[in-house]
């Protein structure tokens, strides 16, 4: 007899992988913004596009106003310089380590178009001894398109500015593992979209702001004049965290594990990013507790969220972190487990829920 499926679980699937195979990097988010437009729209009692390109959903009700975000960028690069003999050089938008771009399919998104080309690399065959250890750095990188001089990369219509993202698609794995590129963050689109969904059943006391920002990889940018707009009265960011379960990473570097539940954030990026005020810190534990929901908790000494700028918006808004632990961040590889997609999804909920005994007037 087939063991029967879970349904959250295919769902998230579903949505995870149109979401991470979409293609937006930072400031070019419209793709992705069209698909959460399309799927968050029956979940909510309006939305609208604010002047940065961030999407605000607004489910209407009386009692604090809570804001929900989670980035819609990706990391990726730009079109910087195309030599005579039409190989392309380009510039990094967001965090990468160069080790994992070397040899990796790509697709440069041109006006009309989408052109794919590879970022190529000498053969073993030739190089010297020397070579053979040294970090390729990314300033030497470049994007092969099959193009045989720089009048055919016009002729292509590819332009300096134009962007690109690495040409990988989602594959699900064992155990209710995925792996895809942008699962940073659009692990953290699906979770709130799966809240959104949730809370259209119920009645709660609040009202509730789903906002997918955009530039988050180049400095919060969207969130920062999304809740300037929004001026909630309680922010959750939902992202992506980075675990310490596999090789290569101690423990005392991160103590987060894949499939152990929701992280809530304490503090990040060793206290420069947010440190989680105790009256927001305590509302999620308690929900947690209360429900008794698996959950991990994180004092993260690298990167932060767009919770860190939300929390610096006008005379300060109380905000905190809900993430799903992933393996390789900002590679093209990223792994997370689906459970924790839904278990990043039910804790926000819940939490939602008893927003109004901790918050507003």
């Amino acid at each position: 007899m087939a063991e029967k499926k879970n349904e959250n679980l295919e769902r998230i699937n579903s949505l995870l992988e149109e979401f991470s195979n979409a293609h937006g990097i930072s400031g070019f988010e419209k793709n992705v913004r069209e698909i959460l437009h399309k799927k968050i729209k029956p979940f909510v009692d309006e939305i609208r596009v604010d002047n940065m390109g961030n999407l605000i959903a607004t489910k209407k009700g009386k009692g604090p106003k809570i804001m929900i975000a989670a980035h819609m960028d990706e990391i990726g690069f730009m079109v910087k310089y195309v030599d005579d003999q039409g190989y392309i050089y380009f510039s990094r938008s967001g965090g990468w380590f160069d080790q994992t771009l070397l040899n990796q399919r790509v697709i440069i998104h041109t006006a009309k178009k989408d052109i794919y080309g590879v970022i190529g690399s000498k053969a073993p065959h030739v190089m010297r001894p020397e070579e053979r250890t040294k970090v390729v750095e990314i300033s030497t990188m470049y994007i092969d398109t099959g193009a045989v001089d720089k009048k055919d990369v016009e002729k292509m219509g590819i332009e300096v500015g134009d962007t690109i993202t690495i040409d990988r698609k989602y594959q699900r794995l064992a155990n209710d593992f995925a792996s895809g590129k942008a699962l940073d963050d659009r692990a953290g689109v699906v979770a709130m979209l799966e809240v959104a969904r949730i809370l259209s059943k119920e009645k709660v006391k609040a009202e509730v702001i789903f906002v997918g920002t955009v530039q988050e990889e180049i400095g919060l940018k969207g969130a920062r004049t999304a809740a300037h707009g929004v001026n909630p009265d309680v922010a959750l960011a939902i992202d992506t965290t980075i675990p310490g379960d596999h090789p290569g990473i101690e423990k005392r570097s991160s103590i987060l594990e894949l499939g152990k539940g929701a992280v809530i954030t304490v503090s990040d990026a060793e206290g420069m990013g947010i440190v989680v005020d105790e009256n927001t810190l305590n509302w999620l534990k308690t929900t947690a507790k209360e429900n008794k929901m698996d959950y991990q908790l994180s004092v993260s000494e690298g990167g932060m969220t767009d919770a860190a700028i939300i929390n610096l918006t006008r005379e300060g808004i109380p905000s905190g972190g809900v993430s799903i632990a992933t393996r390789y961040l900002h590679s093209p590889v990223e792994v997370v487990n689906l459970r924790d997609v839904d278990a990043c999804a039910k804790l926000t909920v819940e939490a939602v829920k008893t927003a109004h005994k901790y918050f507003g007037k």
